[in-house]
């Protein structure tokens, strides 16, 4: 019952949802790239996945990383995986040219980690963060810094890690006290703890490029103090960096990835970027890193519902509800409304975040290489806005989703031979790192909806439907979402001139209000690209989870309302 990637439901999305291949053939650096090289790279990447990487998924978990004498070792496999996935190219797929990279377009990107997340979370993890790390170097290290690492990253050889909780420090990193003291060569010492770093000690690559937090002698406290810094395991003359692993976290899932206590000792590094400005450097990383976790969080569903829907066509029980069979026939379990309800629902959620998710990484190619400033312009309001409520929504959906899963197999999904409660303990990080979800919805709400009195948001959404077509029943619903939570914003910002804490109370409903819009906007979109003439099996495939949709989630709209509207009076 390994993951099987669902290439027919990705080219759907992409060519006929999306008409992806028209969009990026429309921009220079992509006239190259039509719809059979996309269909070609997703259709290898798929078979690498399925060959290579899912099959180590269960043996990953239940063997784990091995911790010995501030060494790592992964579980078995997992090197030799690495070595084939960078060797052949996966890790530079969006890379630049000029840095060893492919320059193929970041939505394939997207499709190869939604894969590689729902096939084996905890190897994926430790190719995850090199895009991040690739752009944070690119556009801001020195150039003697990037002849260094540069290409080594973009290419995968060398992994990378995020180094910015501290123990006394976790979504506060105003409060980080690493330390970096500058050298007469150039070079800082660092000194200090941090945590819950992936990958800080590995046997999968021959370097680990460590971007580090820290604090100059007279910064200032708070976050406006903090530099980042690029620290190497192995120092440019081989020499091992003062970097040491003092132990990896005993956790909940993810056994296959080494989260780790990283012990920085008078280690050597270089500042990348301008002293003061660490944040802005690392936000490239953070930025990058949220889509991939609400890719991990479609990618996980989608991994558990294939799991349940394979379970609910074998096994058979009681005679579903309305069936014609004989008491002593026994129905398979798909055929029960209460199974049919939890993998519609599922259904839905997967299909409108993959057309959201790949809508977004689409969006950053518009900002990179379009030559018009007003679509860059606004390719950068739907990264901005529907990054956190991606990330948000869809790692809240795959634990409860794959949980809900769970259920479909009875007794037999909390025992491990059916894999799928290994899901629900995999996806549960998502929700919290990369700034947790609670996070992600203040980010959204306090610091960009309100910080602009609502304009952004207010453009977005009216991008989202004509609103002078209500004719079609659906439109009329999107329409009803859109001009609801449009008027709502408008209050929120007044309401929030007077009462500064209000939008703290109420940003996660804000999310999941604006979420269940893009969600409809989503399946409103595919609803236009289904073909009038689909057969009957394929109908069947969209139509029951847009009928989940309309039933079972978007009421929670009206519940989202409601707290919001309570809270305001």
């Amino acid at each position: 019952m390994h993951y099987q990637p669902p290439l027919s439901d990705i080219h759907f999305v992409l060519d006929e949802v999306l008409q992806a291949p028209a969009q990026l053939q429309a921009l220079a650096a992509f006239s190259e790239v039509d719809a059979d090289l996309m269909h070609q790279v997703m259709e290898e990447a798929g078979k690498f996945v399925a060959e290579v990487v899912a099959p180590l998924s269960r043996s990953g978990d239940e063997h784990g990383c091995r911790f010995e004498a501030g060494r790592v070792s992964t579980p078995a496999g997992f090197k030799e995986a690495y070595t084939a996935f960078w060797q052949a190219g996966w890790p530079a797929l969006a890379c630049a040219p000029e840095d060893g990279g492919q320059g193929l377009p970041t939505v394939l990107q997207a499709v190869l980690y939604e894969m590689l997340s729902a096939a084996n979370h905890g190897w994926t993890m430790a190719p995850g963060l090199l895009h991040g790390a690739y752009e944070c170097i690119k556009h801001h290290a020195s150039e003697k810094l990037k002849a260094l690492y540069l290409g080594k990253v973009a290419s995968g050889e060398w992994l990378a890690t995020m180094c910015l909780t501290e123990p006394q420090a976790g979504s506060d990193l105003g409060l980080v006290s690493t330390r970096a003291v500058p050298q007469p060569d150039g070079s800082y010492q660092l000194r200090g703890t941090k945590i819950f770093i992936s990958g800080g000690e590995h046997d999968l690559s021959e370097n680990i490029v460590h971007l580090v937090l820290a604090r100059l002698p007279d910064a200032p406290p708070g976050p406006k103090g903090l530099s980042l810094f690029l620290v190497p395991k192995f120092l440019p003359d081989g020499m091992r960096s003062a970097v040491h692993c003092e132990r990896i976290e005993e956790k909940m899932g993810l056994h296959g990835s080494a989260t780790c206590v990283l012990r920085f000792e008078a280690a050597t590094g270089w500042i990348v970027g301008v002293p003061g400005r660490g944040l802005n450097a690392m936000f490239v990383m953070m930025n990058a890193a949220r889509l991939h976790v609400a890719l991990q969080g479609i990618g996980l569903l989608d991994a558990a519902w294939q799991k349940a829907a394979a379970y609910a066509q074998e096994r058979r029980q009681m005679r579903a509800p309305g069936r014609r069979t004989s008491a002593a026939q026994a129905d398979l379990i798909m055929e029960h409304p209460a199974m049919r309800r939890i993998l519609d629902t599922q259904r839905a959620w997967i299909d409108g975040g993959r057309v959201l998710a790949y809508t977004t990484a689409l969006e950053l190619d518009m900002v990179k290489h379009h030559p018009d400033a007003q679509r860059r312009a606004a390719a950068e309001r739907w990264c901005s806005l529907v990054t956190p409520v991606l990330k948000a929504a869809w790692t809240e959906q795959a634990f409860k989703g794959s949980s809900e899963c769970l259920q479909v197999f009875g007794g037999h999904g909390y025992v491990r031979e059916w894999g799928i409660e290994q899901i629900v303990r995999d996806s549960r990080v998502s929700m919290i790192y990369e700034g947790t979800n609670e996070i992600q919805a203040i980010d959204l709400l306090v610091r960009k909806v309100l910080a602009d009195g609502g304009a952004g948001l207010t453009a977005l959404l009216a991008s989202l439907v004509d609103l002078e077509n209500e004719s079609d029943q659906t439109l009329y619903s999107l329409s009803w979402q859109v001009k609801t939570l449009t008027a709502l914003t408008q209050q929120l910002v007044a309401a929030s001139a007077a009462d500064p804490a209000l939008a703290y109370w109420v940003a996660d409903d804000y999310l999941r209000a604006l979420a269940l819009t893009l969600l409809q906007w989503a399946w409103l979109r595919i609803r236009q690209a289904r073909p009038g003439d689909a057969d009957a099996a394929d109908a069947t495939r969209w139509l029951n989870p847009a009928a989940a949709l309309q039933h079972w989630i978007l009421p929670e709209f009206a519940m989202r309302l409601s707290i919001i509207k309570a809270r305001l009076a």
